[in-house]
């Protein structure tokens, strides 16, 4: 998957779960014969279709790949070693190169001659955006990950604003109202009328976890929600430690040096405990009536940790189910090798969840991208 993202495929956590799912099933054996129903699945895009057979095979077999980067730890579980394609517009931060600029090239050890400072700063992007955050310590290269958090948010929102006005065109033919305009021109259809699905965007409510144990991830997750929140027209967004307040305002500053002056104010105990179960109470007394409808999507960026009863959390999460559309659940803690939600708070909040999510690095929080775009 990070593969076909690396080649400009729109694939991200929906796509690796109905992936996976597509290698687990019976009589997948070997690679080839998954060939066919993983390009069904993860082909969008004319492009997407035309380039996806060279990656497939640059990945499981080696041939025609420009640059083979082994791995190792947990991924080499996955594969016993990973053909990826760089991009030279990738190290300069623009659009990934689609998946037909892979070259019928190299060989193993091979790599090619790039200008002084590009394969550098690319392999800088890349380790700091894969880096989990809590293992961040250097003050520069934490400055250097929250101004990665604003730039992505920033691409994130452009290629999301950029869907929306592609769609309103309409992609298909209004059959019934072509027909009747066409009986003043003798039954000839010269004006084709189309049509687009009626667009409804969700609204987007977060809540973010800002106790002591996510203070390693904070300061990334309120710049990236800063510059996301701007794409959707309703959204509103909540910060919680051992008490919840409202940071909607703060939040839509265009200045995100002001946003975060005005958040410190408004956030009295940043850094204390967690109260998720509390919390989510007085979110749901005070706040779900106004904020909260059928079509929204509530976005929780918590690990989880709760020092309320779990009883508590349960009956707000089942009664914040039956409010909403859909629930997402942002856990840094999914990244950690070993993991499993066994946290008490976790564990009765998982059966109200739709998408339970890594966020413990930036490029977890750009998988994200695809699924928003369905909002």
């Amino acid at each position: 998957m990070r593969t076909l993202r690396d080649n400009g495929f729109k694939v991200g956590l929906a796509e690796s779960s109905d992936a996976l799912r597509v290698l687990s099933a019976s009589g997948i054996d070997r690679a080839t014969k998954a060939r066919p129903a993983l390009k069904a699945l993860l082909c969008g895009r004319r492009s997407d279709w035309e380039g996806f057979d060279l990656l497939f095979d640059a990945y499981w077999s080696g041939r025609n790949v420009k640059l083979r980067i082994p791995i190792s730890g947990n991924a080499a579980l996955a594969s016993q070693r990973t053909i990826k394609t760089l991009s030279e517009q990738t190290i300069q931060g623009g659009e990934t190169a689609l998946a037909s600029d892979v070259e019928r090239r190299a060989v193993d050890g091979e790599r090619e001659a790039a200008p002084a400072g590009k394969r550098e700063g690319a392999s800088s992007f890349e380790t700091l955006a894969r880096t989990d955050l809590r293992r961040i310590a250097d003050p520069d290269a934490i400055a250097a990950a929250h101004d990665l958090a604003e730039r992505l948010s920033r691409r994130m929102r452009t290629h999301l604003t950029r869907r929306e006005r592609i769609a309103r065109r309409g992609r298909g033919i209004d059959l019934r109202r072509t027909i009747h305009a066409s009986l003043g021109t003798g039954g000839t259809p010269l004006r084709l009328i189309l049509k687009k699905p009626r667009h409804k965007p969700l609204r987007l409510v977060i809540l973010l976890d800002a106790s002591g144990s996510m203070s390693l991830y904070t300061g990334v997750f309120v710049r990236f929600v800063h510059g996301v929140l701007d794409h959707f027209r309703e959204a509103e967004a909540f910060l919680f430690h051992t008490r919840l307040v409202h940071v909607s305002d703060a939040l839509r500053e265009k200045d995100t040096a002001r946003a975060l002056d005005r958040l410190g104010l408004m956030a009295e105990g940043v850094g204390g405990g967690t109260r998720v179960g509390e919390a989510m109470a007085t979110f749901n007394r005070w706040h779900a009536a106004r904020v909260v409808h059928s079509r929204t999507c509530v976005m929780i960026l918590s690990d989880g940790y709760d020092t309320s009863p779990p009883e508590l959390l349960k009956a707000e999460m089942a009664h914040l189910k039956r409010r909403c559309r859909r629930i997402v659940w942002l856990n840094p803690l999914i990244g950690w090798e070993g993991y499993e939600p066994s946290a008490r708070g976790m564990a009765v909040a998982l059966p109200y969840i739709d998408l339970f999510a890594p966020a413990h690095n930036l490029e977890s929080l750009a998988a994200l991208e695809p699924y928003l775009a369905r909002l």
